[in-house]
Parts: structure tokens; C-alpha cells; sequence
């Protein structure tokens, strides 16, 4: 008898509640399934039906969802229930959630639930947190007093957390971790989409792997394998590098990192510094690519020298770096600066060599020849000596009557530096000279004009002090009445003082000052997250072109096809 009461009781409870719109009503009543025991109790209840477990659990449906549990407090006029022990709310094949209390109300589709809460999704990923909301008509949940996330690849923690179902995506917020058996991630805050593992970084956030480490306030990254991007403040320590940049990319794999905008890529063993505007890392090559406003930055004896070119390359271990200036070339020190088609840099060996039509300023005194060779003493880091081979011309302007020109020239130069300024000068095979003679009072004696096979000048604050002619000189000194313009100018002579280097901004061409830069996506204008990752979902067999596309200058063709995205 009581069985049968039971039942008719249950019965009663599930027929709908009909109002005005009896059909928005059936759709959000919560339905009995499996009733178990039923009893009332209006004291500690008042208006519910109190349902638990006899051989098997209690069950409610509820708009495609059905929770199981040991007890149950129905308030069925209100569409509310209270539930406890051993429960769980199955939404299709979609979701899990398992908790020890629940609170269910079926006008609103709102469930809070708390005790040991365990979300499972249908790809096994699990969210664990001691109380979870879950707004099931906007398709939410989110924790505010710390949970934990576990994947097939990563576990993640933070003390705010929400689970968007329909595109699977997780925000984190607050003290956000990332452990990884390869890296740990933290961050303020990060958008973790469940399918593809990529995670989206807002605010400060820090990535360790094992051979870097990464920090940036706005990024991307594809945790599964350990490359990104990054746009905000970004700092990557890499292979004794560290790669500042508006834009940097990483991938692990490759052993490749790159960076558009604003870069800065400093040496940390050798203490030498790369700015461009594009700038490639090659771990396995150890080797930095740069171009666009490309500088080289070295520390000689508290000096700095600026080595710039359409393109610089450096190359090899920390201790044998190799650099190489390409087109365009041009150097800069205090009293020292230079141009050539390009220029290479021996860090071993302490020699810089100028190829194809150099020219080196030494203070006010401009050298010419097939090749310049530099040498600097590598454990006082001064400069050693100057090579300046095949048809080597040195010029002057008079620096008294500032309209003459000093001018010596031979075969082959070598000169002597010493505490950084040139001191000696010897030119060898068929020298000839050209030079204005003054006394104590600056008054002109006269021109010499003398060949012979060799001469050494040598010099005082970069100004000619004495001249020696070596083996059978032949020559004079001219009053200038004597000598004829027309002879005052050595064969070959080229005056290009305005073409001198005199501060570390004229090496860069106007081309290099009016560089546009390109636009970085994501921080002034927004991006649409859940769209970009769509369109990856739809590429996910191009995973280059997936994580590159907002690296504006990649120069490798894979990266080409990002960059007509980028804009």
C-alpha cells in the first residue's frame, strides 16, 4: 500500500504546473525521474518533498540534464531543489560534474555546487574546486575561491576560474599556474581553450622552460609545443640572449625565435647589444639575423662602437662571435667611424675588416685603400693597429688655412694606435706626400711635396707631428707662390669629408630614419579570440602558419603567408 502511495504521490509531483504559457513552463520544470523514498517534513522544510535513496539513487531531468543523488529537498512550486551526498549532473555526453551539495533552480537553469566539486568534459579534461556555479542557459561555470584544471597535457590553477562550454574555453583569473612536464606557466591572467591547448596571456605573465624563459603582458602560446607569440612588454631569455621586441615570436622545436618592432637583442656573455626593427634567434646556429635600422652595439674600452648595415649577421659560440655587416656598412666611435659595402668582425682574433671600397676617418683624417683592417688588443680591449692594403691614401684638410689637403699615400698602410689614438703611420712601396708646413706662429713655410719608398708620420691628437722618408727620398718644399693648384692634389686624390661619420646617428641612411613600421595586432586594436581560434581549428595541419600569422616580418616563406594576414 505504501509502494502504491508512493507512486501516485511521485506522479502528481511531475505534472507540469500550467500558467498563461503552459509550454515555458513545461520546458523549464524539473522533472522526477527516480523518486526512491519520499517523505515531508513542513517544520525544517516547509512546501518541499524530500526524496532519497533505496536501492539506487534519486534522478531529476531537467532541459537535458539529469542529476543523480542520495537526497533531495524538491520545492516544486518554486522549481528548486536542494540535493546531498554522492552527486552528480550529467549534461549529455558534454560535461560531468560530481560535488557533495548542490543547489538547483530550474526557472533561472542556475546550480551552484560545492563539496569536492569535479567537472569531467567529454575530452577528459578535469576542473576540481570546493564550490562551482554553473549557469546552464548562458552555458557557464566559474569557481571564485581557487580550483585546478587537468588536461591530457597540462594542470593549471588560479583562484578565479570560468568554463565556457559551447566554445570550450577557460578563464583564468588571478594567480594563474601552468605545470607542465616541460615548463611552468604563470600568469595574472589567461584564456586556455580546451580542444587545441593554446592558452591567451593578459597582464604579466612568466613562461619557464628549461632552455628559456619568457615574460610579456599580452600573448599567445601554444602549450602543447612550447611556441607562441608575444606583443606586450616582452622580454625572452634565450641561449645567453635576452630578445626584447613590440612583437616576438618563439617556437622550441625550430630552436627559433623572432622579433618585429623596437628590438633589442643583448649579448649576455659578451655584453654586445643588436637593436633592429627584425631580428631572427637560431639556438641551434647560434646565430642572430637582424635588418631594418640594424645596430650593433660592443663596448671597447668604455667606448662604444655602433657597426650598422642593411643586414648584420653574427655568428658562432660566445666566445669566437663572428659579425657581418652587410651593404651599406657603416661604423661609429669616438674618433674612429667608417663605411664599406660590408664589414666583418672577428671577436676571437679582435679584427675588423672593411671589404669593397672603404673609407675610415681617423678624427679628421680620411684613409682610402682596397681594404681596411682593423685590429683591437683583446685583453686591454684597445685598439691595437690599422691595416689599410693596396692603394692606400691618406688625406687632410689644412688646418690652418683650412682650404689646403695633408695627403700621403703608397702601396700598403700600417698604423699604431696607442690608448685608443693613432700614433703612427708608416706607408710603404712608391709613397708620395703631400704637406703644408708652418712654423711656431702658424705662418706658411711652404708645401713639401717629396716621394720615396716609405714614410712614417706620426701623429699627435690625430693632427701630423713629424714626417720620416725612408731609402733615396726625392722632393722639395714649395713656396706656395711656386706650386700651382693643379699640383697641390696627389693622383687619385677624392676629398669625401661629407660623407664623414662624425656622431652614431649618420650612420643610418634617410631610408633607415623613415622605416614604417608595421602594425602589431592585439593591443590597439582588438582581436577576436574565440574567431582566431576557430580559423585555427579549420588550419589545424599548418601549425607554423597557425602561430606565426601575427609576426608581421617574418622573412621565411611560411612566415610570408602570416604576414598578409597580419595587416
Amino acid at each position: 500500500m505504501r509502494s502504491i502511495l508512493r507512486s501516485i504521490l511521485v506522479f502528481l509531483l511531475t505534472l507540469p504546473v500550467f500558467a498563461q504559457d503552459s509550454t515555458e513552463v513545461e520546458v523549464k520544470q524539473i522533472n522526477i525521474v527516480y523518486g526512491g523514498n519520499f517523505t515531508k517534513d513542513e517544520a525544517q522544510n516547509p512546501g518541499a518533498s524530500i526524496f532519497s535513496k533505496d536501492e539506487k539513487q534519486v534522478q531529476f531531468e531537467h532541459k537535458g540534464a539529469n542529476l543523480f543523488c542520495d537526497i533531495a529537498i524538491y520545492y516544486q512550486k518554486e522549481n528548486k531543489l536542494k540535493a546531498v551526498g554522492n552527486i552528480r549532473l550529467q549534461q549529455g555526453d558534454s560535461i560531468q560534474m560530481t560535488s557533495g551539495k548542490i543547489d538547483y533552480d530550474g526557472n533561472e537553469n542556475l546550480a551552484k555546487a560545492w563539496e569536492n566539486v569535479v567537472l569531467t568534459s567529454k575530452s577528459q579534461m578535469t576542473l576540481t574546486t570546493d564550490t562551482l556555479r554553473f549557469n546552464r542557459e548562458q552555458q557557464q561555470a566559474y569557481y571564485q575561491d581557487y580550483g585546478t584544471v587537468v588536461d591530457s597535457v597540462n594542470t593549471l590553477t588560479s583562484e578565479i576560474g570560468k568554463y565556457f562550454l559551447k566554445n570550450k574555453k577557460l578563464q583564468f583569473l588571478d594567480s594563474v599556474h601552468i605545470v607542465n612536464p616541460d615548463y611552468i606557466l604563470d600568469s595574472k591572467q589567461l584564456d586556455y581553450y580546451e580542444t587545441s591547448k593554446n592558452a591567451y596571456l593578459y597582464g604579466p605573465s612568466t613562461i619557464t622552460g628549461d632552455t628559456y624563459k619568457i615574460y610579456c603582458e599580452r600573448g599567445f602560446y601554444d602549450t602543447k609545443v612550447e611556441s607562441g607569440y608575444f606583443i606586450k612588454n616582452t622580454r625572452i631569455d634565450y641561449n645567453n640572449r635576452i630578445i626584447k621586441g613590440d612583437s616576438v615570436y618563439f617556437n622550441k622545436a625550430r630552436e627559433f625565435a623572432s622579433a618585429t618592432n623596437n628590438i633589442k637583442v643583448t649579448d649576455t656573455i659578451n655584453n654586445g647589444i643588436i637593436k633592429a626593427h627584425y631580428a631572427e634567434v637560431f639556438k641551434a646556429k647560434d646565430s642572430v639575423f637582424a635588418t631594418k635600422r640594424a645596430v650593433s652595439i660592443g663596448l671597447m674600452e668604455q667606448d662604444s662602437l655602433y657597426i650598422h648595415g642593411d643586414t648584420l649577421m653574427l655568428t658562432g659560440k660566445p666566445d669566437n662571435r663572428i659579425l657581418r655587416a652587410f651593404r651599406n656598412a657603416k661604423f661609429f666611435k669616438t674618433d674612429l667611424s667608417g663605411k664599406c659595402d660590408s664589414i666583418h668582425y672577428n671577436q676571437k682574433i679582435g679584427l675588423t675588416q672593411l671589404i669593397t671600397d672603404p673609407i675610415l676617418w681617423n678624427g679628421p683624417n680620411q684613409m682610402t685603400g682596397d681594404s681596411i683592417h682593423l685590429k683591437s688588443n683583446l685583453k686591454t680591449e684597445k685598439m691595437d693597429s690599422l691595416k689599410v692594403l693596396n692603394n692606400a691614401f691618406i688625406i687632410a684638410l689644412d688646418s690652418v688655412s683650412m682650404e689646403g689637403y695633408n695627403q700621403a699615400k703608397g702601396k700598403d698602410l700600417f698604423g699604431k694606435f696607442k690608448d685608443n689614438q693613432l700614433k703612427i703611420i708608416d706607408l710603404i712601396k712608391n709613397t708620395e706626400v703631400i704637406y703644408y708646413m708652418y712654423n711656431d706662429d702658424d705662418e706658411l713655410i711652404g708645401i713639401d711635396k717629396t716621394i720615396c719608398s716609405a714614410i712614417r708620420i706620426t701623429m699627435a691628437n690625430n693632427d701630423i707631428e713629424d714626417l720620416t722618408f725612408f731609402t733615396n727620398p726625392d722632393g722639395d718644399i714649395y713656396p706656395e707662390t711656386e706650386l700651382p693648384v693643379n699640383s697641390r692634389k696627389l693622383k687619385g686624390f677624392i676629398w669625401r669629408g661629407d660623407e664623414r661619420i662624425l656622431t652614431k646617428e649618420d650612420i643610418f641612411d634617410e631610408d633607415d630614419k623613415n622605416i614604417i613600421l608595421p602594425v602589431i595586432r592585439g593591443i590597439s586594436n582588438p582581436i577576436d579570440i574565440d574567431a582566431e581560434e576557430e580559423e585555427r581549428g579549420t588550419n589545424e595541419g599548418d601549425p607554423v602558419n597557425n602561430i606565426t600569422r601575427s609576426n608581421d616580418q617574418a622573412t621565411d616563406p611560411k612566415k610570408k603567408n602570416m604576414r598578409k594576414k597580419a595587416n
